[in-house]
């Protein structure tokens, strides 16, 4: 699919072809998304440009982030989406490729951001008059999106503090939102801080005028607010896991001084029994008739002076 946006009088008309699209001067962006091979050769063909392939987009060098060509700029990032069931999270690959006044976007997956981005354009059409500025939107729209989903995860978090302390059977179930929450942080602070490094590259990239890159900087300092606020996810969540893993020590623990405490208490009287349970001749206390009742008396009697020593020490 193949979307252009091309200034009118007043307005930004899009278009879904090159040929329909007429003088091409007035073109300010071409989004590519999931385009098939003859979209991208005609693309290249027109505007003399060269779009990086899948493998291109997803290398992690810099140099393979930020290309500068002779007449244009590569920027390579990554942009959170959520699956249809906002159960989970994954990362879609998008190209930018700024040429003069003019933007091409390229992407195998729809973007929450691209979309937003196209509404703005249709009801703002005077703020986004050249590719530059449309990159700057993407940017800042999608910021905000990951501004949302720390603050979703936060929220998750604060419900899982609170669940800890309740007495239930989800322990199990707990552990496994932490560990599903560590993996969502590092992949939210992994596009943050791609984006961070995009945006550091941009701010010197001769193109922009100076009012964009002042929004650049501004972009800047909200992405750099993320990475913190990234880091205290990272510490709550590392805090979390630390007090599930103690109060699992602690109901070991316990479950551990119960047994110990009952295996003490019975110790006197299995002792007893283990004496007059021994086959000996000479053993005058078999002869006697309350010797039975006796035996009883003692191993009661000393399981109940082994448990009151506990009490009296608070062991219990």
């Amino acid at each position: 699919m193949i979307r252009l946006y091309k200034k009118g009088e007043n307005t930004i008309n899009e278009t879904s072809s090159i040929k329909a699209a007429g003088d091409l001067s007035g073109l300010i962006w071409i989004d590519l998304q999931n385009p098939s091979l003859d979209e991208i050769v005609e693309v290249e063909y027109y505007f003399k440009i060269n779009i990086p392939t899948l493998l291109q987009q997803e290398e992690i060098e810099s140099s393979s982030r930020f290309i500068e060509m002779d007449n244009y700029t590569i920027a390579n990032s990554k942009f959170l989406q959520m699956t249809s069931d906002e159960s989970q999270y994954f990362n879609v690959h998008v190209s930018f490729l700024i040429k003069d006044d003019l933007l091409v976007t390229y992407r195998e997956g729809e973007v929450k951001a691209f979309v937003e981005c196209r509404k703005k354009i249709i009801t703002n059409s005077k703020s986004f008059i050249t590719g530059n500025k449309i990159f700057l939107s993407l940017f800042e729209t999608r910021i905000d999106f990951d501004a949302d989903f720390i603050e979703s995860i936060s929220r998750q978090i604060t419900i899982i503090s609170k669940s800890l302390t309740a007495e239930n059977d989800t322990r199990e179930e707990l552990l496994r939102q932490i560990t599903a929450h560590q993996e969502t942080a590092m992949l939210i602070r992994e596009n943050i801080i791609d984006k961070q490094r995009v945006v550091s590259l941009m701010l010197k990239n001769l193109e922009f005028a100076e009012d964009e890159k002042e929004r650049l900087r501004t972009l800047f300092k909200d992405i750099d607010s993320l990475v913190d606020h990234t880091n205290f996810l990272f510490e709550r969540l590392e805090y979390l896991q630390n007090t599930f893993l103690g109060l699992v020590n602690t109901a070991q623990n316990k479950i551990i001084k119960i047994f110990t405490m009952v295996s003490v208490i019975i110790m006197p009287p299995t002792l007893i029994a283990s004496l007059y349970g021994m086959n000996f001749r000479l053993m005058p206390e078999l002869n006697w008739k309350i010797g039975y009742p006796l035996a009883i008396v003692l191993m009661i009697s000393s399981s109940l002076i082994t448990w009151m020593t506990f009490k009296r020490h608070k062991w219990l």
